[in-house]
């Protein structure tokens, strides 16, 4: 392994490949495939870059997983040949109005075609396979670069930009040849608390922001007992950020009631928020200008939702205040679970004494004081941030009422919304379910009203769900549900609770998925392009 430090100290750079430096002093083991390098300074430095290069030589047949920045970025197995989406490359114009390079981790992080490029962890599958997966996600990012042009794995501790001093972890990973074995050792590391299965009810992907009283009671109403959460989705409050301004013309009773009742039915009652951000048109956006993320004096935007939306700085202690104001509203109120959302917030904008990933896991770690005990749910959030954070994780993009969304956007940030994205970040994380924390892989929709999904395309959609996560939603009103459309379901809920030997494996464009299920062996194609499933039990 090659060791490279770029640093400024007291106005004069310095570029060292040496562990036996005189001007910093390091502690290095390796031990049980487990790496640590740690380094030791009295006086302030600022790293520039710290990275570790291991000579690799890689297959044209070789296959990659990268795990993406956050929970919307695809993550998947590509082959040697494919290349990641540079958002970067779309006309500026654009990028200044929609803001798309803020969803992911472009905007800090340089794309190169000849080069994949992940966070925290990794592998390849081929003749020399590896597995690589970071445990210093409190510290600092891993980030895991394959570069095939020249046949180097090498590693980027993200210090980038930071002033440092004292004793730091720069590394902290581990790393082996054998996949299945490595990635065992990995998540033994962890250990994480036991929380049950969610089937639950979410008001967004049929009715998006137009809700208001009626609608939620009706849909509380079309659950039966097999449901366990029930969830008030964006469309509450006033504006997004305004989250002690519930809209009294939607909800006229405000939302106790409507708790009291989801309560009464036995369910667990769910609401959601993003708490890092606020809207342009938001009260406290313009009131509090003071509160966001600026740089040069201008507010940081960092999306194109709503009416545009900027970030919160979450070290801002009116800020801080306010967030925990709001959290504790709806713990009063008797909401038993929050879906925390658009969390890659916090990070948009570098500090120079914290690196993203101390920023990112610090932000989600003050969620969890005020949440306590209640259940949380993260999404649009760092992953390994959320490792000890989070007891519920969304592992892929929103699902979308078209295949692969309209096309325009396939043109730009890897974080958009997509149906056939979310499908494969829902098998390729799955690895995370049960050891990190429990994996929402995103809803099931079956119904034939405002969708554009062909009934196999929803089929896949809700088997592939059942199989590999810990969290089952949808936001079909499932009382309207015909005869085959309830066998359906009935069939994906006993996959959900009841299938073993959940199993899948990359087949050029299809992945082939099997499980056993009432003493039945079922085997399926998956079709990546269609989104379809072919086969059956056992293989029929």
């Amino acid at each position: 392994m090659n060791f490279i430090l770029d640093f400024d100290k007291n106005d004069t750079n310095y570029k060292i490949s040496s562990l036996d430096s005189q001007i910093v002093s390091f502690n290095e083991s390796f031990k049980d495939k487990r790496y640590i390098l740690s380094l030791n300074t009295k006086e302030e430095i600022k790293i520039n870059s710290i990275k570790i290069e291991i000579e690799h030589k890689f297959l044209k047949s070789d296959l990659f997983f990268l795990n993406g920045y956050q929970s919307w970025t695809d993550s998947y197995l590509y082959k040697y040949e494919d290349k990641f989406k540079n958002i970067m490359k779309t006309p500026k114009f654009l990028l200044k109005a929609f803001a798309f390079d803020k969803y992911g981790d472009s905007h800090f992080k340089k794309y190169d075609k000849n080069v994949f490029h992940g966070y925290d962890f990794a592998y390849i599958k081929g003749e020399e396979s590896v597995f690589i997966a970071s445990l210093n996600y409190k510290n600092a990012f891993l980030i895991i670069n394959f570069d095939k042009k020249n046949n180097k794995i090498i590693l980027e501790s993200d210090f980038n930009n930071t002033r440092v001093s004292g004793d730091v972890t720069l590394f902290d990973f581990i790393i082996g040849d054998d996949i299945k074995s490595t990635s065992d050792l990995y998540f033994n590391y962890f250990n994480i608390k036991k929380n049950d299965k969610i089937f639950g009810y979410t008001s967004w992907y049929n009715h998006y922001q137009n809700i208001n009283e009626k609608l939620i009671m009706d849909s509380l109403d079309s659950l039966d007992s097999r449901f366990n959460l029930f969830q008030i989705d964006d469309g509450y409050e006033e504006y997004v950020g305004d989250w002690l301004n519930v809209d009294k013309n939607k909800f006229p009773n405000g939302l106790k009631p409507i708790v009291d009742k989801i309560h009464n039915k036995g369910f667990k009652a769910g609401i959601w928020l993003a708490p890092f951000v606020v809207e342009e048109k938001s009260q406290i956006y313009n009131e509090h200008k003071d509160w966001v993320m600026k740089v040069d004096g201008n507010p940081v935007k960092c999306g194109s939702n709503w009416s545009g939306f900027y970030a919160l700085d979450i070290y801002n202690i009116e800020v801080r205040d306010y967030i925990k104001k709001s959290l504790e509203y709806f713990i009063d109120l008797g909401f038993d679970f929050f879906k925390l959302d658009f969390l890659y917030a916090s990070t948009v904008v570098k500090r120079e004494n914290k690196t993203r990933a101390q920023v990112s896991y610090e932000s989600y770690e003050f969620l969890r004081s005020i949440l306590k005990d209640k259940l949380i749910l993260g999404c649009g959030a760092v992953i390994s941030s959320a490792y000890n954070n989070f007891d519920y994780m969304r592992i892929g993009p929103d699902v979308s009422l078209k295949f692969d969304d309209v096309w325009f956007m396939r043109f730009f940030h890897r974080e958009r919304i997509s149906t056939k994205n979310t499908l494969r970040n829902t098998i390729y994380r799955s690895m995370l379910n049960g050891n990190v924390f429990y994996n929402d892989p995103d809803v099931f929709l079956l119904r034939d009203d405002n969708i554009n999904l062909s009934i196999e395309q929803r089929k896949a959609l809700i088997i592939i769900n059942s199989l590999f996560g810990s969290v089952l939603m949808t936001s079909d009103n499932i009382s309207y549900y015909d005869k085959n459309k309830r066998e359906i379901l009935d069939f994906a809920f006993n996959i959900f609770k009841y299938a073993t030997n959940r199993n899948y494996e990359k087949h050029g464009n299809n992945i082939k998925i099997s499980f056993d299920l009432d003493n039945k062996k079922y085997e399926y194609l998956y079709d990546i392009n269609k989104g379809i499933l072919r086969g059956g039990k056992n293989g029929d």
